[in-house]
């Protein structure tokens, strides 16, 4: 498994930015996860932050492996095409060019004796 974390600044309105989390939850909700799944998603949140430089898209995604976001990246589907084409309107950030969003270096982490486990798979 493999985590990515990204931030991505928001060049449009939050309401925009609603409005597509709408559209993955409600009428393209079997699309989304149908293309999770193809990519070899586990887990994925996103989180609203406001900030003095204006609003952020915090994202935690977890994959089974990084091998499949090169064909994420190169995908010409409708559903993918509608979903990097959106994130680059929101965000200005290509999933074409940068498929995790903008690069990111780990520099601390820190888990609990029972997350390692879990992680571990020993519990």
């Amino acid at each position: 498994m493999s985590y990515s974390v990204r931030a991505f600044p928001l060049c449009r309105p939050v309401d925009e930015l609603m409005a597509f989390v709408a559209e993955l939850q409600g009428p393209r909700r079997a699309e989304a996860e149908a293309a999770y799944r193809r990519y070899g998603v586990l887990y994925d949140s996103w989180h609203l932050q406001h900030t003095p430089h204006g609003p952020w898209v915090l994202v935690v995604t977890m994959v089974e492996s990084r091998a499949k976001i090169a064909e994420y990246a190169a995908s010409t589907s409708p559903f993918d095409v509608w979903f990097k084409s959106t994130i680059l309107e929101l965000s200005g950030c290509d999933p074409n060019e940068t498929p995790f969003g903008p690069p990111t270096t780990e520099i601390f982490e820190w888990a609990s004796a029972k997350m390692a486990a879990t992680c571990a798979g020993i519990e």
